[in-house]
């Protein structure tokens, strides 16, 4: 006998501790695997032993199972597994049993082969409830078998389906009924052979049946190979006395067919109407029809009615873009070989679609994206957006007559002015710099977007902005005359005043915007130590540029922990720059930042990058203010009803944020000069849970184009027409209409849906809603 088939021994307990079902399975996988064939299992309550044993080249298996075996002993056993139990078992042993033999030297619990399909199981006692509950058969095999020497618990044979089940009936539980309360409820198929008293079982589902000589014969060879099994050969003679057995089968369907019923239209006519006059009680009440509402509902009779809502509700995308941009349509177009449109499209909300969605923007549309919630990668808009830099100036309509003064020619004022324009009312940006652009043109370094890309968008931009170009900052006055001159008036100056520390040596430290100006045009002189006070976004500009610039030793320090993110983070730390915090600043000397804590950090420039504040003093004294900032409502209407405010002079953030709300305050003016109430019109996000993300390919990491991104947006809220709703309609009751150009809409024929749901259930993009039926009568 070779060593691989000798016993192996694997113990459930190590070091005095026992160890987990799941370490114990793992041990006796490498051993099979190792070519082990004979098992002994040292059990202390450890669940599923002897089950799955698949990796075994075809070659049996004996497992000897010494101790407390856990539940489900044998489970999803397979053909050429013997698992023998000392003793007895938990619930549920042999439990999905797929082929193995498993005895049973004692009781078992709850559940024994429980949807078993395949193979045996002997036990040498009684079972609990539900055993051979739901089991199966496949004529292309064996039936699965049960036998039992003691007594079946309560529910046995529940719902069976197949296979052949032996109760003994010796040394039973319950020596008056060794079927247990309620057995075979619900069974469809197979057979139970029992011996012993009984009190009932269910009628409806069984029926006793004669044992004929060939049934009697297989009983007889099967109970000396099961009392063989369990060691128990000296009961032959008494379990082979062929008048003490019965069989149970379950009944066919065509046996379960019972008495005809009264009809409920018979009941009507016949009984309910004769008595008591047409329409039963409430006769004289209503005059609806009361006759039997069919099974399977149409028209007017279904629960629910499924509703085609495209276009109703708004994307994730485009509900957390600034400035709106309805990304799920722009990747329809895509889908659809409309690139070009796709491109221009983004005109009709933002003047920069090229510098901000495909180079500047965070993307809080991808972070949105619904594919998220599953754990997929969002679809990269930026490469729609880089490609928008071929976007060409949209037709603009003739002048409505309407004047705006924008002051302030930076993102937020292009952003207003560029709407207005599209709306037809003539926006003037009034701004102290020579060019439009503000920050985006002269802060932003080029290793974050490229110049041409910026200069292009805003030449597009100055062929339909007219520009003032102010000699002098504005005062009080000036801004109250262009109050009185024009309809509106929009407040997007910026922030423009550096923030500081009041501390010894300030007067030594460069401001961050002074610093990306002068680096913007390879001015700055940096040194080789630098550092940064301030660690967000701007801050990381800075460490990135001062690396460009020849630093060596970038330090960015910050109270609190940074705020910075995305791209700018990852580029300052590939840049090698260094994040402390929380620390505190004392002072500044020639010799660099001292801290609060002694520490000296040597610096040839120290730069202060902690956020700028905005200059209001030219604002009139009608326009409210609160700590600094203009205070606005939901639109960006001041105090003064003529006057809007957006961008970094009513709070501090993004360049997007700054751009979305210049939108907003556009589509506002404009509302009003058309007569309208601003926000009447706004759509409410899509709820996730309509999309079904199953259509989508959850492998790809990265994107390789933009035809793979629109194969892979799921188009929340608008329709893909990919007809999957009328493939699955089980009555055919959905049709697509062909509307004017690329318009479409799927109908429903109410007098053939029954209100499933189906269509909901497995519309790709949430357009299908199923809701309530409107109430009869």
């Amino acid at each position: 006998m070779t060593e691989k088939k000798l016993p192996y021994t694997i113990t459930g307990m190590r070091d005095g501790e026992r160890l987990s079902s799941r370490v114990v399975e793992e041990e006796i996988q490498r051993a099979i695997e190792a070519g082990h064939r004979q098992l002994t299992i040292q059990a202390f309550g450890q669940h599923g032993i002897g089950g799955r044993l698949w990796k075994t080249n075809g070659e049996t298996v004996h497992i000897r199972i010494d101790g407390h075996a856990g539940q489900r002993t044998g489970s999803i056993g397979y053909p050429g597994t013997f698992i023998d139990v000392l003793g007895p078992v938990s619930d549920d042993v042999g439990w999905l049993n797929a082929g193995a033999v498993i005895t049973v030297h004692g009781h078992a619990s709850n559940g024994v082969a429980n949807g078993m399909a395949q193979g045996k199981v002997h036990v040498a006692g009684s079972i609990g409830a539900r055993g051979m509950t739901m089991t199966k058969f496949n004529p292309r095999f064996d039936p699965p078998q049960l036998w039992v020497l003691g007594s079946a618990g309560d529910y046995f044979a529940e719902f069976m389906a197949g296979g052949v089940a032996v109760i003994c009936g010796h040394a039973p539980q319950n020596p008056e009924n060794v079927l247990g309360y309620r057995p075979m409820v619900g069974m469809v198929g197979g057979r139970v052979f029992f011996r012993g008293p009984h009190k009932g079982f269910s009628q409806a589902d069984a029926k006793m049946v004669p044992i004929d000589d060939e049934t009697w014969r297989w009983l007889s060879d099967g109970l000396r190979e099961f009392l063989t099994a369990i060691d128990r050969v000296e009961l032959l003679e008494t379990l082979t006395m062929r008048e003490e057995w019965q069989l149970i089968r379950a009944r066919s369907p065509q046996e379960k067919i019972g008495a005809p019923r009264r009809s409920m239209a018979d009941f009507h006519q016949n009984v309910w109407d004769k008595h008591l006059g047409k329409g039963g009680l409430v006769g004289d009440l209503t005059d609806l029809d009361r006759s039997p509402i069919p099974l399977i509902t149409h028209g007017e009779l279904r629960r629910f009615v499924p509703v085609w809502e495209n276009r109703k509700f708004k994307a994730p995308c485009e509900a957390t873009c600034p400035s709106g941009i309805p990304v799920q349509e722009r990747w329809r177009l895509v889908r659809e070989g409309r690139v070009d449109e796709a491109v221009d499209l983004a005109l009709a909300f933002t003047p920069f679609p090229a510098s901000v969605c495909g180079y500047l923007c965070p993307h809080p549309c991808m972070t949105a994206c619904t594919k998220g919630s599953a754990f997929m990668t969002p679809v990269d808009v930026s490469q729609l957006g880089r490609a928008s830099i071929q976007a060409k100036v949209p037709d603009l309509p003739p002048l409505s007559g309407k004047r705006i003064a924008v002051i302030g020619g930076g993102p937020a004022g292009i952003s207003t002015a560029w709407q207005l324009r599209r709306k037809g009312h003539e926006a003037v940006v009034f701004d102290t710099a020579g060019t439009l652009g503000g920050k985006i043109a002269s802060v932003i370094p080029n290793t974050r977007i490229p110049a041409e890309v910026v200069q292009k968008e805003l030449d597009r931009a100055a062929e339909v902005i007219p520009h003032v170009h102010l000699q002098q900052r504005l005062a009080q006055a000036d801004t109250a005359q262009l109050v009185a001159d024009y309809d509106f008036v929009v407040v997007a100056a910026g922030a423009q005043k550096p923030r500081t520390l009041p501390i010894p040596g300030k007067e030594r430290m460069v401001t961050a915007t002074d610093f990306l100006l002068q680096a913007k045009q390879d001015q700055a002189k940096p040194g080789v130590r630098v550092v940064i006070i301030g660690a967000g976004n701007v801050g990381c500009d800075v460490a990135t540029e001062a690396s460009r610039l020849g630093a060596k030793e970038i330090t960015l320090l910050d109270v609190q922990e940074p705020a910075s993110f995305g791209k700018e983070r990852e580029d300052a730390e590939a840049a090698g720059a260094i994040f402390r915090w929380p620390v505190f600043t004392r002072q500044i000397t020639d010799a660099g930042v001292e801290l609060e804590s002694g520490e000296l950090i040597p610096a040839d420039t120290v730069i202060i990058s902690i956020g700028d504040a905005p200059d209001l003093d030219f604002l009139p004294d009608d326009v409210a203010t609160e700590r600094g900032y203009v205070m606005v409502n939901d639109d960006y209407q001041t105090s003064n009803p003529k006057v809007y405010a957006i961008g970094d002079v009513v709070r501090p953030g993004l360049l997007t944020d700054a751009i979305g709300a210049g939108r907003r305050a556009a589509e506002t003016i404009t509302e009003i000069l058309a007569g309208k109430r601003p926000g009447a019109d706004r759509k409410t996000v899509i709820d996730i849970k309509r999309i079904s993300l199953e259509y989508l390919d959850p492998r790809i990491i990265e994107y390789e184009d933009m035809a793979q991104c629109g194969s892979q947006c799921s188009s929340c809220g608008t329709c893909r027409d990919c007809g999957i709703c009328v493939a699955t309609c089980p009555e055919a009751a959905i049709s697509r209409k062909a509307g004017e150009g690329v318009e479409f809409e799927y109908v429903v024929n109410p007098e053939r849906c029954i209100g499933c749901g189906f269509c909901a259930g497995a519309c790709p993009c949430g357009i299908w809603d199923l809701v309530e039926n409107t109430p009869m009568g």
